[in-house]
Protein backbone atom coordinates (compact mmCIF):
# COMPACT_ATOMS: atom_id res chain seq x y z
CA UNK A 1 0.00 0.00 0.00
CA UNK A 2 1.12 3.54 -0.73
CA UNK A 3 -0.19 6.67 0.85
CA UNK A 4 0.61 9.61 -1.40
CA UNK A 5 -0.26 13.10 -0.20
CA UNK A 6 -1.02 14.12 -3.79
CA UNK A 7 -4.12 11.93 -3.67
CA UNK A 8 -5.68 14.18 -1.06
CA UNK A 9 -5.83 17.05 -3.57
CA UNK A 10 -8.67 15.25 -5.31
CA UNK A 11 -10.61 13.43 -2.62
CA UNK A 12 -12.42 15.14 0.24
CA UNK A 13 -13.12 12.35 2.68
CA UNK A 14 -15.04 12.21 5.92
CA UNK A 15 -15.78 9.01 7.77
CA UNK A 16 -18.93 9.57 9.79
CA UNK A 17 -19.98 5.91 9.59
CA UNK A 18 -16.86 4.91 11.49
CA UNK A 19 -18.17 6.84 14.52
CA UNK A 20 -21.06 4.38 14.92
CA UNK A 21 -20.80 1.35 17.25
CA UNK A 22 -17.85 -0.72 16.07
CA UNK A 23 -19.89 -3.90 15.80
CA UNK A 24 -21.38 -2.36 12.63
CA UNK A 25 -18.10 -2.57 10.72
CA UNK A 26 -14.55 -3.86 10.59
CA UNK A 27 -11.62 -1.65 9.62
CA UNK A 28 -10.23 -3.29 6.51
CA UNK A 29 -7.97 -2.26 3.63
CA UNK A 30 -8.68 -3.55 0.13
CA UNK A 31 -6.27 -6.10 -1.26
CA UNK A 32 -3.62 -4.90 -3.69
CA UNK A 33 -3.92 -6.18 -7.26
CA UNK A 34 -1.13 -7.16 -9.64
CA UNK A 35 -1.63 -5.20 -12.81
CA UNK A 36 -4.57 -2.76 -12.69
CA UNK A 37 -5.94 -1.20 -15.85
CA UNK A 38 -8.73 1.35 -16.13
CA UNK A 39 -11.22 0.05 -18.70
CA UNK A 40 -14.10 2.48 -18.19
CA UNK A 41 -14.55 5.79 -16.39
CA UNK A 42 -17.80 7.66 -15.84
CA UNK A 43 -16.62 11.17 -16.66
CA UNK A 44 -19.96 12.98 -16.14
CA UNK A 45 -20.28 11.38 -12.70
CA UNK A 46 -16.69 12.27 -11.86
CA UNK A 47 -17.41 15.90 -12.72
CA UNK A 48 -20.56 15.88 -10.55
CA UNK A 49 -18.47 14.58 -7.67
CA UNK A 50 -15.89 17.30 -8.18
CA UNK A 51 -13.17 14.80 -9.07
CA UNK A 52 -10.44 15.62 -11.56
CA UNK A 53 -10.75 13.38 -14.62
CA UNK A 54 -7.09 13.69 -15.59
CA UNK A 55 -6.15 12.51 -12.11
CA UNK A 56 -8.55 9.55 -12.24
CA UNK A 57 -7.08 8.50 -15.58
CA UNK A 58 -3.51 8.83 -14.29
CA UNK A 59 -1.47 6.09 -12.67
CA UNK A 60 -1.99 7.78 -9.31
CA UNK A 61 -5.77 7.78 -9.71
CA UNK A 62 -5.68 4.18 -10.90
CA UNK A 63 -3.97 3.05 -7.71
CA UNK A 64 -6.95 4.30 -5.69
CA UNK A 65 -9.60 2.85 -8.01
CA UNK A 66 -7.81 -0.50 -7.88
CA UNK A 67 -7.43 -0.44 -4.11
CA UNK A 68 -3.64 -0.29 -4.17
CA UNK A 69 -3.50 3.15 -2.49
CA UNK A 70 -5.51 4.66 0.33
CA UNK A 71 -6.12 8.41 0.10
CA UNK A 72 -5.18 10.47 3.12
CA UNK A 73 -8.25 11.02 5.27
CA UNK A 74 -9.93 7.78 4.18
CA UNK A 75 -10.90 5.10 6.68
CA UNK A 76 -11.51 1.87 4.75
CA UNK A 77 -14.00 -0.51 6.33
CA UNK A 78 -16.29 -3.42 5.58
CA UNK A 79 -19.84 -3.00 6.81
CA UNK A 80 -21.68 -5.63 8.81
CA UNK A 81 -25.34 -6.36 8.15
CA UNK A 82 -27.80 -9.21 8.16
CA UNK A 83 -30.65 -10.04 5.85
CA UNK A 84 -33.46 -12.29 4.78
CA UNK A 85 -32.26 -14.12 1.68
CA UNK A 86 -35.21 -15.76 -0.06
CA UNK A 87 -37.07 -15.46 3.22
CA UNK A 88 -34.40 -16.96 5.48
CA UNK A 89 -32.52 -14.81 7.99
CA UNK A 90 -28.74 -14.95 7.95
CA UNK A 91 -25.68 -13.01 9.07
CA UNK A 92 -24.08 -11.15 6.16
CA UNK A 93 -21.79 -8.18 5.53
CA UNK A 94 -19.51 -6.76 2.86
CA UNK A 95 -17.91 -9.98 1.68
CA UNK A 96 -16.11 -8.40 -1.26
CA UNK A 97 -16.55 -4.67 -0.87
CA UNK A 98 -14.68 -2.00 1.03
CA UNK A 99 -16.09 1.43 1.88
CA UNK A 100 -13.12 3.74 1.34
CA UNK A 101 -14.84 6.75 2.83
CA UNK A 102 -17.50 9.39 2.34
CA UNK A 103 -16.54 11.93 -0.31
CA UNK A 104 -17.90 15.44 0.18
CA UNK A 105 -18.50 17.19 -3.13
CA UNK A 106 -17.95 20.91 -3.78
CA UNK A 107 -21.73 21.30 -3.33
CA UNK A 108 -21.53 19.73 0.11
CA UNK A 109 -23.16 16.45 -0.92
CA UNK A 110 -21.99 13.26 0.80
CA UNK A 111 -21.42 10.03 -1.14
CA UNK A 112 -20.01 6.66 -0.17
CA UNK A 113 -17.05 5.57 -2.28
CA UNK A 114 -16.98 1.78 -2.28
CA UNK A 115 -14.66 -0.65 -4.04
CA UNK A 116 -16.47 -3.82 -5.05
CA UNK A 117 -14.39 -6.92 -5.72
CA UNK A 118 -11.58 -5.70 -3.51
CA UNK A 119 -10.77 -8.89 -1.61
CA UNK A 120 -11.73 -10.93 1.41
CA UNK A 121 -13.21 -9.44 4.58
CA UNK A 122 -14.36 -11.00 7.87
CA UNK A 123 -17.80 -11.32 6.21
CA UNK A 124 -16.68 -13.23 3.11
CA UNK A 125 -18.05 -16.55 4.43
CA UNK A 126 -15.42 -18.60 2.61
CA UNK A 127 -15.50 -16.56 -0.60
CA UNK A 128 -12.45 -15.05 -2.25
CA UNK A 129 -13.80 -11.50 -2.08
CA UNK A 130 -13.07 -10.94 -5.74
CA UNK A 131 -15.31 -10.00 -8.67
CA UNK A 132 -15.30 -10.95 -12.33
CA UNK A 133 -15.13 -8.36 -15.08
CA UNK A 134 -18.46 -9.28 -16.70
CA UNK A 135 -20.68 -8.71 -13.63
CA UNK A 136 -18.88 -5.45 -12.82
CA UNK A 137 -19.45 -4.12 -16.34
CA UNK A 138 -23.04 -5.32 -16.14
CA UNK A 139 -23.60 -3.30 -12.96
CA UNK A 140 -22.03 -0.29 -14.66
CA UNK A 141 -24.38 -0.58 -17.66
CA UNK A 142 -27.60 -1.20 -15.75
CA UNK A 143 -27.01 1.28 -12.93
CA UNK A 144 -26.22 4.08 -15.40
CA UNK A 145 -29.24 3.13 -17.52
CA UNK A 146 -31.44 3.32 -14.43
CA UNK A 147 -30.04 6.74 -13.59
CA UNK A 148 -30.80 8.02 -17.09
CA UNK A 149 -34.33 6.59 -16.82
CA UNK A 150 -34.84 8.82 -13.78
CA UNK A 151 -34.82 6.04 -11.19
CA UNK A 152 -32.97 6.44 -7.90
CA UNK A 153 -29.92 4.20 -7.95
CA UNK A 154 -26.41 3.64 -6.81
CA UNK A 155 -24.01 4.57 -9.60
CA UNK A 156 -20.75 3.34 -11.08
CA UNK A 157 -17.70 5.57 -11.31
CA UNK A 158 -15.18 3.18 -12.82
CA UNK A 159 -14.24 -0.40 -13.60
CA UNK A 160 -10.63 -1.51 -13.28
CA UNK A 161 -9.31 -4.88 -14.37
CA UNK A 162 -6.89 -6.43 -11.89
CA UNK A 163 -4.58 -8.46 -14.11
CA UNK A 164 -5.65 -11.51 -12.12
CA UNK A 165 -7.92 -14.43 -12.96
CA UNK A 166 -10.63 -15.67 -10.64
CA UNK A 167 -12.48 -18.96 -10.72
CA UNK A 168 -16.26 -18.98 -11.25
CA UNK A 169 -16.89 -22.43 -12.78
CA UNK A 170 -14.15 -21.32 -15.17
CA UNK A 171 -11.30 -18.83 -15.06
CA UNK A 172 -12.43 -15.24 -15.64
CA UNK A 173 -10.69 -11.85 -15.65
CA UNK A 174 -10.93 -10.09 -12.30
CA UNK A 175 -12.13 -6.53 -11.83
CA UNK A 176 -12.96 -3.87 -9.24
CA UNK A 177 -15.98 -1.58 -9.55
CA UNK A 178 -16.09 1.81 -7.84
CA UNK A 179 -19.65 2.21 -6.62
CA UNK A 180 -21.16 5.52 -5.53
CA UNK A 181 -24.13 5.67 -3.15
CA UNK A 182 -25.73 8.25 -0.92
CA UNK A 183 -25.04 5.56 1.69
CA UNK A 184 -24.99 1.78 1.98
CA UNK A 185 -27.31 1.62 5.00
CA UNK A 186 -29.69 -1.25 4.36
CA UNK A 187 -32.76 -2.77 5.95
CA UNK A 188 -30.30 -5.54 6.78
CA UNK A 189 -28.11 -3.06 8.67
CA UNK A 190 -30.98 -2.43 11.08
CA UNK A 191 -31.75 -6.14 11.27
CA UNK A 192 -28.14 -6.79 12.23
CA UNK A 193 -27.96 -4.23 15.03
CA UNK A 194 -31.40 -5.29 16.28
CA UNK A 195 -30.15 -8.87 16.68
CA UNK A 196 -26.57 -8.30 17.80
CA UNK A 197 -26.56 -4.85 19.40
CA UNK A 198 -28.22 -2.97 22.23
CA UNK A 199 -31.17 -0.62 22.07
CA UNK A 200 -28.71 2.23 22.42
CA UNK A 201 -26.77 0.91 19.41
CA UNK A 202 -30.04 0.81 17.48
CA UNK A 203 -30.87 4.35 18.52
CA UNK A 204 -27.45 5.62 17.42
CA UNK A 205 -27.86 3.98 13.99
CA UNK A 206 -31.38 5.37 13.59
CA UNK A 207 -30.32 8.90 14.58
CA UNK A 208 -27.38 8.71 12.18
CA UNK A 209 -29.64 7.51 9.37
CA UNK A 210 -32.14 10.29 9.99
CA UNK A 211 -29.41 12.93 9.95
CA UNK A 212 -27.99 11.53 6.73
CA UNK A 213 -31.15 10.83 4.76
CA UNK A 214 -34.14 12.40 6.53
CA UNK A 215 -32.71 15.44 8.35
CA UNK A 216 -36.09 17.18 8.38
CA UNK A 217 -37.22 14.65 11.00
CA UNK A 218 -34.34 14.89 13.47
CA UNK A 219 -35.99 17.39 15.85
CA UNK A 220 -39.45 15.81 15.73
CA UNK A 221 -40.87 14.00 18.77
CA UNK A 222 -41.84 10.97 16.67
CA UNK A 223 -38.71 10.96 14.52
CA UNK A 224 -38.41 7.15 14.42
CA UNK A 225 -41.98 6.75 13.21
CA UNK A 226 -41.31 9.45 10.64
CA UNK A 227 -38.18 7.55 9.58
CA UNK A 228 -40.27 4.42 9.03
CA UNK A 229 -42.88 6.36 7.07
CA UNK A 230 -40.18 8.08 5.04
CA UNK A 231 -38.62 4.77 4.05
CA UNK A 232 -42.04 3.34 3.19
CA UNK A 233 -42.77 6.33 0.96
CA UNK A 234 -39.43 6.22 -0.86
CA UNK A 235 -39.61 2.48 -1.46
CA UNK A 236 -43.19 2.69 -2.71
CA UNK A 237 -42.16 5.33 -5.22
CA UNK A 238 -39.06 3.37 -6.24
CA UNK A 239 -40.84 0.07 -6.84
CA UNK A 240 -43.55 1.85 -8.85
CA UNK A 241 -40.84 3.25 -11.12
CA UNK A 242 -39.34 -0.22 -11.53
CA UNK A 243 -42.72 -1.59 -12.60
CA UNK A 244 -43.32 1.26 -15.03
CA UNK A 245 -40.21 0.44 -17.07
CA UNK A 246 -40.41 -3.34 -16.67
CA UNK A 247 -37.33 -3.62 -14.46
CA UNK A 248 -36.94 -6.87 -12.52
CA UNK A 249 -34.39 -6.71 -9.72
CA UNK A 250 -34.14 -10.45 -9.28
CA UNK A 251 -32.86 -10.64 -5.71
CA UNK A 252 -34.92 -8.41 -3.40
CA UNK A 253 -33.42 -9.70 -0.18
CA UNK A 254 -33.59 -7.31 2.77
CA UNK A 255 -29.85 -6.66 2.49
CA UNK A 256 -30.52 -5.30 -1.01
CA UNK A 257 -32.98 -2.62 0.12
CA UNK A 258 -31.36 0.71 0.93
CA UNK A 259 -32.87 3.06 3.49
CA UNK A 260 -32.10 5.95 1.13
CA UNK A 261 -34.51 4.60 -1.50
CA UNK A 262 -31.82 3.91 -4.10
CA UNK A 263 -31.66 0.74 -6.16
CA UNK A 264 -28.66 -1.41 -5.27
CA UNK A 265 -27.01 -4.66 -6.41
CA UNK A 266 -27.44 -5.42 -10.10
CA UNK A 267 -26.86 -9.14 -10.10
CA UNK A 268 -29.62 -11.29 -11.62
CA UNK A 269 -31.58 -8.31 -12.90
CA UNK A 270 -32.96 -7.51 -16.33
CA UNK A 271 -35.67 -5.56 -18.12
CA UNK A 272 -38.75 -7.48 -19.10
CA UNK A 273 -39.25 -8.08 -22.80
CA UNK A 274 -42.45 -10.09 -23.37
CA UNK A 275 -45.03 -8.81 -20.91
CA UNK A 276 -45.72 -11.53 -18.40
CA UNK A 277 -46.29 -10.69 -14.71
CA UNK A 278 -44.69 -14.01 -13.73
CA UNK A 279 -41.39 -13.17 -15.41
CA UNK A 280 -38.29 -14.23 -13.49
CA UNK A 281 -34.75 -13.83 -14.80
CA UNK A 282 -32.71 -15.09 -11.84
CA UNK A 283 -31.36 -18.60 -12.35
CA UNK A 284 -31.84 -19.42 -8.65
CA UNK A 285 -35.35 -18.02 -8.16
CA UNK A 286 -37.06 -21.31 -8.96
CA UNK A 287 -40.39 -20.44 -7.33
CA UNK A 288 -40.81 -16.86 -8.56
CA UNK A 289 -40.45 -15.17 -5.19
CA UNK A 290 -38.93 -12.12 -6.90
CA UNK A 291 -40.96 -12.15 -10.09
CA UNK A 292 -42.14 -8.92 -11.70
CA UNK A 293 -45.64 -9.15 -10.21
CA UNK A 294 -44.29 -9.91 -6.72
CA UNK A 295 -41.93 -6.95 -6.41
CA UNK A 296 -44.43 -4.64 -4.67
CA UNK A 297 -45.46 -7.41 -2.27
CA UNK A 298 -41.83 -8.28 -1.47
CA UNK A 299 -41.01 -4.62 -0.88
CA UNK A 300 -43.81 -4.45 1.70
CA UNK A 301 -42.53 -7.68 3.30
CA UNK A 302 -39.01 -6.20 3.53
CA UNK A 303 -40.37 -3.02 5.06
CA UNK A 304 -42.15 -5.08 7.70
CA UNK A 305 -38.74 -6.54 8.62
CA UNK A 306 -37.38 -3.00 8.92
CA UNK A 307 -40.27 -2.03 11.15
CA UNK A 308 -39.66 -5.08 13.35
CA UNK A 309 -36.04 -3.99 13.76
CA UNK A 310 -36.92 -0.57 15.14
CA UNK A 311 -39.90 -1.56 17.31
CA UNK A 312 -38.11 -0.59 20.56
CA UNK A 313 -37.76 2.95 19.21
CA UNK A 314 -41.42 3.29 18.26
CA UNK A 315 -42.85 2.72 21.73
CA UNK A 316 -41.79 1.22 25.07
CA UNK A 317 -44.87 -0.99 25.03
CA UNK A 318 -44.31 -3.73 22.45
CA UNK A 319 -48.01 -4.15 21.65
CA UNK A 320 -48.37 -0.43 20.98
CA UNK A 321 -45.15 -0.44 18.97
CA UNK A 322 -46.52 -3.25 16.79
CA UNK A 323 -49.73 -1.33 16.19
CA UNK A 324 -47.80 1.80 15.20
CA UNK A 325 -45.55 -0.20 12.86
CA UNK A 326 -48.44 -2.06 11.22
CA UNK A 327 -50.29 1.17 10.52
CA UNK A 328 -47.19 2.67 8.88
CA UNK A 329 -46.51 -0.44 6.77
CA UNK A 330 -50.15 -0.65 5.70
CA UNK A 331 -49.69 2.66 3.88
CA UNK A 332 -47.24 1.09 1.43
CA UNK A 333 -49.83 -0.48 -0.86
CA UNK A 334 -51.86 2.68 -1.41
CA UNK A 335 -48.74 4.88 -1.82
CA UNK A 336 -47.26 2.42 -4.30
CA UNK A 337 -50.51 2.13 -6.23
CA UNK A 338 -50.93 5.91 -6.37
CA UNK A 339 -47.48 6.32 -7.94
CA UNK A 340 -47.96 3.36 -10.28
CA UNK A 341 -51.34 4.52 -11.59
CA UNK A 342 -50.08 8.08 -11.93
CA UNK A 343 -47.14 6.77 -13.95
CA UNK A 344 -49.37 4.59 -16.12
CA UNK A 345 -51.59 7.58 -16.90
CA UNK A 346 -48.51 9.44 -18.11
CA UNK A 347 -47.44 6.46 -20.22
CA UNK A 348 -50.84 6.67 -21.96
CA UNK A 349 -50.81 10.45 -22.29
CA UNK A 350 -53.62 10.97 -19.79
CA UNK A 351 -53.94 14.17 -17.80
CA UNK A 352 -56.06 14.42 -14.69
CA UNK A 353 -57.82 11.47 -13.10
CA UNK A 354 -60.88 9.66 -14.34
CA UNK A 355 -62.55 6.63 -12.71
CA UNK A 356 -62.15 4.52 -15.85
CA UNK A 357 -58.37 5.02 -16.06
CA UNK A 358 -57.55 1.99 -13.92
CA UNK A 359 -59.72 -0.26 -16.09
CA UNK A 360 -58.13 1.18 -19.23
CA UNK A 361 -54.65 0.35 -17.95
CA UNK A 362 -55.53 -3.15 -16.75
CA UNK A 363 -57.28 -4.01 -20.03
CA UNK A 364 -54.20 -2.97 -22.01
CA UNK A 365 -51.88 -5.07 -19.84
CA UNK A 366 -54.20 -8.07 -20.18
CA UNK A 367 -54.14 -7.72 -23.97
CA UNK A 368 -50.34 -7.41 -23.92
CA UNK A 369 -50.06 -10.55 -21.83
CA UNK A 370 -52.44 -12.53 -24.04
CA UNK A 371 -50.56 -11.64 -27.23
CA UNK A 372 -47.07 -11.82 -25.68
CA UNK A 373 -46.31 -8.21 -26.57
CA UNK A 374 -42.96 -6.62 -25.73
CA UNK A 375 -43.37 -4.28 -22.76
CA UNK A 376 -41.14 -1.37 -23.79
CA UNK A 377 -41.85 -1.50 -27.51
CA UNK A 378 -45.62 -1.64 -27.04
CA UNK A 379 -45.66 1.67 -25.18
CA UNK A 380 -43.19 3.11 -27.67
CA UNK A 381 -45.49 2.19 -30.56
CA UNK A 382 -48.50 3.64 -28.77
CA UNK A 383 -46.52 6.85 -28.33
CA UNK A 384 -45.60 7.05 -32.01
CA UNK A 385 -48.88 5.51 -33.24
CA UNK A 386 -46.77 3.34 -35.51
CA UNK A 387 -48.02 -0.18 -35.00
CA UNK A 388 -46.12 -3.15 -36.35
CA UNK A 389 -48.21 -5.77 -38.05
CA UNK A 390 -48.46 -8.04 -35.03
CA UNK A 391 -51.28 -10.22 -33.87
CA UNK A 392 -52.04 -7.90 -30.96
CA UNK A 393 -52.43 -4.66 -32.89
CA UNK A 394 -54.69 -6.28 -35.46
CA UNK A 395 -56.87 -7.96 -32.84
CA UNK A 396 -60.46 -7.01 -32.04
CA UNK A 397 -59.48 -6.61 -28.37
CA UNK A 398 -56.94 -3.94 -29.20
CA UNK A 399 -59.31 -2.22 -31.60
CA UNK A 400 -61.95 -1.94 -28.88
CA UNK A 401 -59.40 -0.83 -26.30
CA UNK A 402 -57.93 1.78 -28.65
CA UNK A 403 -61.36 3.29 -29.25
CA UNK A 404 -61.83 3.80 -25.50
CA UNK A 405 -58.31 5.21 -25.17
CA UNK A 406 -58.84 7.68 -28.00
CA UNK A 407 -62.12 8.79 -26.47
CA UNK A 408 -60.38 9.42 -23.15
CA UNK A 409 -57.66 11.46 -24.91
CA UNK A 410 -60.15 13.54 -26.86
CA UNK A 411 -62.26 14.36 -23.80
CA UNK A 412 -59.45 15.95 -21.76
CA UNK A 413 -58.56 19.63 -21.90
CA UNK A 414 -55.12 19.00 -23.37
CA UNK A 415 -54.17 18.72 -27.02
CA UNK A 416 -53.11 15.49 -28.65
CA UNK A 417 -49.63 16.98 -29.08
CA UNK A 418 -49.42 17.61 -25.34
CA UNK A 419 -50.46 14.02 -24.70
CA UNK A 420 -47.82 12.71 -27.07
CA UNK A 421 -45.15 14.82 -25.41
CA UNK A 422 -46.20 13.45 -22.04
CA UNK A 423 -45.92 9.90 -23.39
CA UNK A 424 -42.48 10.54 -24.84
CA UNK A 425 -41.25 11.74 -21.46
CA UNK A 426 -42.50 8.59 -19.74
CA UNK A 427 -42.04 5.80 -22.30
CA UNK A 428 -38.37 5.13 -22.99
CA UNK A 429 -37.52 4.53 -26.61
CA UNK A 430 -34.73 2.23 -25.52
CA UNK A 431 -33.76 0.25 -22.42
CA UNK A 432 -30.80 -2.13 -21.84
CA UNK A 433 -32.38 -4.85 -23.92
CA UNK A 434 -31.00 -8.19 -22.80
CA UNK A 435 -29.29 -9.43 -25.95
CA UNK A 436 -27.56 -6.07 -26.48
CA UNK A 437 -26.19 -6.15 -22.94
CA UNK A 438 -24.89 -9.67 -23.43
CA UNK A 439 -23.38 -8.73 -26.79
CA UNK A 440 -21.46 -5.81 -25.25
CA UNK A 441 -20.28 -7.86 -22.27
CA UNK A 442 -19.11 -10.73 -24.46
CA UNK A 443 -17.06 -8.44 -26.68
CA UNK A 444 -15.43 -6.75 -23.68
CA UNK A 445 -14.73 -9.85 -21.58
CA UNK A 446 -13.83 -12.33 -24.29
CA UNK A 447 -12.32 -10.02 -26.90
CA UNK A 448 -11.10 -7.04 -24.89
CA UNK A 449 -13.20 -4.94 -27.28
CA UNK A 450 -15.10 -2.10 -25.59
CA UNK A 451 -16.55 -0.51 -28.73
CA UNK A 452 -19.93 -2.24 -28.37
CA UNK A 453 -20.06 -1.34 -24.68
CA UNK A 454 -19.26 2.31 -25.34
CA UNK A 455 -21.85 2.44 -28.10
CA UNK A 456 -24.52 0.85 -25.90
CA UNK A 457 -23.83 3.31 -23.09
CA UNK A 458 -24.09 6.19 -25.54
CA UNK A 459 -27.44 4.93 -26.85
CA UNK A 460 -28.76 4.49 -23.29
CA UNK A 461 -27.62 7.95 -22.19
CA UNK A 462 -30.82 9.62 -23.41
CA UNK A 463 -33.57 6.99 -23.36
CA UNK A 464 -36.40 9.45 -24.05
CA UNK A 465 -34.78 11.03 -27.08
CA UNK A 466 -36.60 8.95 -29.73
CA UNK A 467 -33.71 9.21 -32.19
CA UNK A 468 -33.30 7.04 -35.26
CA UNK A 469 -30.04 5.67 -33.81
CA UNK A 470 -32.03 4.11 -30.96
CA UNK A 471 -34.24 2.04 -33.26
CA UNK A 472 -31.57 -0.58 -33.83
CA UNK A 473 -31.13 -1.01 -30.08
CA UNK A 474 -34.84 -1.58 -29.44
CA UNK A 475 -35.18 -4.45 -31.91
CA UNK A 476 -35.85 -7.84 -30.36
CA UNK A 477 -33.59 -10.83 -30.98
CA UNK A 478 -34.80 -13.85 -32.96
CA UNK A 479 -37.19 -16.08 -30.97
CA UNK A 480 -35.48 -18.62 -28.73
CA UNK A 481 -36.76 -21.67 -26.91
CA UNK A 482 -34.21 -21.02 -24.15
CA UNK A 483 -35.46 -18.44 -21.61
CA UNK A 484 -33.09 -15.59 -20.75
CA UNK A 485 -31.40 -16.17 -17.41
CA UNK A 486 -29.14 -14.04 -15.26
CA UNK A 487 -26.91 -15.12 -12.41
CA UNK A 488 -25.69 -13.88 -9.05
CA UNK A 489 -22.13 -12.69 -9.15
CA UNK A 490 -22.06 -8.98 -8.53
Amino acid sequence: MTNNLQINKVWNFENSYSHLPQKLFTAQNPESVKNPKLVILNKPLAEDLGLDINYLESNLGLTVLAGNSIPEGAYPLAQAYAGHQYGYFTMLGDGRAILIGEHITPKGERYDIQLKGSGRTPYSRGGDGKAALGPMLREYIISEAMYKLGILTTRSLAVVTTGESIFREKMLPGAVLTRIASSHIRVGTFQYISHYGTIEDLRLLADYTILRHYPEFISEDEKYLLLLKGVVNRQAKLIAKWQLVGFIHGVMNTDNMLISGETIDYGPCAFMDTYNPNTVFSSIDRYGRYSYKNQPEIAAWNLARFAESILPLLHDDQEKALKIANEAISDFEKIYYKHWLKGMRKKLGLFGEEPEDEILVVELLNIMEKYKADFTNTFKQLTLEKYTNTEMFSSLEFENWSAKWQSRLENQDKSIDESKNLMKKNNPAVIPINHRVEEALSAAVEGNDYCKLDRLLDILSNPYEYSSEQDEYSQLPPPSKIPYRTFCGT
